[in-house]
C-alpha cells in the first residue's frame, strides 16, 4: 500500500504544477468530462468470463493530459458487482495508469479493507503507446499487478501477474474495427505461464433510426486459446 499510495502522491503533485502553469483560458480548453453507460449480453475481461448481462457505467474527468475516472459493472442478476478507479497521465502517444480494481460482489462489505493478505482490491500500473503512423495505428499495452490481491508462488513472493496487448483498428465502410491479442509473459493470475490469453476482433457502428437519431451498438467475437473458449459479446453505448 506504501508503493500505491507513493505513487498517487506523486501523479497528484504533478498535476498540481502543470496546473498552477497554465493560463485559465488553456485551462477551460483542456478540461473534459464524460459520462456512459453500456449495455452487455455478457461480461468478459481479457479472455475469461466473468458474468451474464451488465449495466456497465462510466465516467471520467480529464485536464492537460491528466485523468480520473470510475467504472463500474453490475449484471441484471444483481450478485456480481465491479467497480474500478483509475488515474493517469497521456502525452505524445504514451500514457500510464494506476487501477484500482474490485469485484468481490454485491455481499463482500469488504471494500475498505487493504491488507496486504486480506484485501479483495487488485492494484495494477499500465503503460501504453500508440504508434502515431495514420496507415498503421498500433497500440501496444503492458498491465502489472503490483499491490492487493494477486497469484502467489510457492515460495510466498508476488506473482505480479502481467497481462500484454497489441490492438490495431480499422474501417470498413462505416464499421470501424479493432483486432487485438492479449498474452500472459509468465505464471499467475492469467495462466500457468506464457500463453496467448485473448484474441478477438470487436465492430462498432451506429444504426440510424431516425434522421436525428443513431444507436451506437458492437459487437466482439474472442476466443482464449489456453481454456479452450470462445465467446460473443453484444452490446449498447448509451
Amino acid at each position: 500500500m506504501k508503493k500505491m499510495y507513493i505513487i498517487t502522491c506523486l501523479l497528484l503533485v504533478a498535476f498540481s504544477i502543470q496546473a498552477q502553469e497554465q493560463t485559465q483560458e488553456q485551462k477551460e480548453d483542456q478540461v473534459s468530462f464524460d459520462l456512459g453507460a453500456d449495455l452487455v449480453s455478457s461480461y468478459v475481461w481479457r479472455g475469461a468470463y466473468q458474468t451474464s448481462a451488465s449495466v456497465q457505467a462510466s465516467m471520467g474527468l480529464s485536464i492537460a493530459g491528466f485523468s480520473l475516472s470510475a467504472w463500474g459493472s453490475v449484471p441484471f442478476s444483481g450478485i456480481a458487482k465491479e467497480v474500478d478507479f483509475t488515474i493517469g497521465y497521456e502525452v505524445a502517444g504514451f500514457s500510464v495508469a494506476i487501477t484500482d480494481y474490485w469485484w468481490a460482489g454485491e455481499d463482500a462489505y469488504k471494500y475498505f479493507t487493504y491488507d496486504a493478505r486480506q484485501t479483495e482490491h487488485h492494484f495494477e500500473g499500465s503503460l501504453s503507446y500508440s504508434l502515431p503512423v495514420e496507415k498503421f495505428p498500433l497500440a501496444l499495452s503492458w498491465n502489472t499487478l503490483f499491490a492487493g490481491e494477486d497469484y502467489y508462488k510457492a515460495d510466498g513472493k508476488r506473482a505480479y501477474s502481467s497481462y500484454v496487448t497489441a490492438a490495431y483498428p480499422f474501417k470498413i465502410k462505416s464499421t470501424g474495427l479493432e483486432a487485438e491479442i492479449g498474452i500472459t509473459p509468465w505464471k499467475g493470475m492469467y495462466a500457468d505461464g506464457f500463453t496467448v490469453v485473448s484474441v478477438g476482433i470487436k465492430a462498432r457502428k451506429e444504426i440510424r433510426i431516425t434522421d436525428g437519431f443513431s444507436l451506437p451498438v458492437f459487437g466482439q467475437v474472442l476466443a482464449n486459446p489456453k481454456s479452450q473458449d470462445v465467446f460473443f459479446v453484444f452490446g449498447l453505448s448509451l
